[in-house]
């Protein structure tokens, strides 16, 4: 890794933490060299390329769908192992056993060691099996494609941003630095009471168990939250409030699947940061902001791969570290 890339890198944790995406100082001179020439392409022409793109190229979902598919087929396994009494893969999303292999959410291990106030042997090896699992696949890779509560989120956030479109609503955006003050909340609590509070009130759990167990009256709450997200705040609970979302990106850190961004043939339309759950992770996307013709993108991308489906020139493309890219 070249030293403007590590600064980039430290500068993407960071981010991830709440700080605002900066304009980077240090630009390497093959990078310099791209933005120069684009600086001086001619405004016209490259509004007609883009232009072009977008009539002729054809609107695709294929990381989407695919992670529809794993998303919903993860979690009918829960609700059709229980049902069905076949012990395939027994108990929720926070902590489950799949084929005897146990395996426990890291943020809800967390809570409960916190909470016990020492280290639990048995949450240990579950969440050694889950940790090594989302190390391999990308931390938040666990938000966009195994998260009931994602998907729910994602259609709220349709009917959301077609509300702005016809005027009805506006998007509040609000702090990111909330979400790393939910997680020390959160982790503090666990800590002074003995109970694992976050659990309650976790809307991924909830979804979870209501689709194994049957619903509650903790849905309300569910309900509440896409309530908000539809008519007030885009994607509000992933972005400022989930402490899950948080743990998994400091996985994500060290991950070897990620996306990957190339300057070369990037127009700057903007399309991919408009789709995407994060976008500050984008943020290396607008002129002038990449600091070298390829820049993997931040530890708190959740692999959805919407920037990868939208982007037109293929500019931003999903690679295993040290491999080629996946497509």
């Amino acid at each position: 890794m070249n030293q403007f890339l590590k600064n980039r890198f430290f500068d993407q944790i960071a981010v991830m933490f709440g700080r605002e995406a900066k304009k980077p100082v240090a630009i390497s001179p093959v990078a310099q060299q791209f933005h120069t020439m684009k600086r001086a392409t001619n405004k016209e022409r490259l509004a007609a390329m883009i232009r072009e793109h977008h009539a002729t190229g054809k609107k695709v979902h294929t990381w989407r769908n695919r992670r529809w598919a794993v998303l919903i087929l993860a979690n009918l396994l829960f609700t059709v192992s229980f049902w069905l009494d076949i012990q395939v893969l027994e108990g929720a999303l926070t902590a489950s056993r799949f084929i005897g292999f146990h395996l426990i959410d890291l943020n809800s291990a967390l809570q409960v060691m916190l909470a016990h106030k020492h280290i639990i042997v048995n949450l240990v090896i579950g969440t050694g099996t889950v940790l090594v699992l989302w190390l391999l696949l990308g931390g938040r890779t666990f938000c966009s494609w195994v998260c009931p509560y994602h998907l729910l989120a994602e259609w709220a956030e349709n009917i959301h941003l077609w509300l702005v479109k016809q005027k009805l609503v506006t998007d509040q955006p609000m702090d990111r630095r909330l979400r790393t003050g939910s997680w020390l909340v959160f982790a503090a609590l666990a800590l002074a009471t003995g109970y694992t509070v976050f659990e309650a009130i976790s809307p991924t759990g909830i979804v979870s168990r209501a689709l194994i167990y049957g619903p509650g009256l903790a849905l309300l709450w569910v309900l509440a939250l896409l309530f908000f997200e539809v008519f007030f705040s885009r994607r509000a609970w992933c972005r400022y409030a989930c402490p899950i979302g948080l743990t998994y990106g400091v996985v994500g850190i060290f991950s070897p699947v990620r996306v990957k961004y190339s300057l070369a043939e990037c127009f700057h339309e903007g399309d991919c940061r408009k789709v995407c759950l994060v976008p500050h992770v984008l943020d290396t996307v607008i002129k002038g902001r990449a600091v070298d013709v390829e820049v993997p993108l931040g530890p708190d991308c959740t692999r959805c791969g919407l920037c990868v489906d939208t982007c037109p020139t293929g500019s931003l493309k999903f690679e295993v570290k040290g491999l080629s890219k996946l497509m």
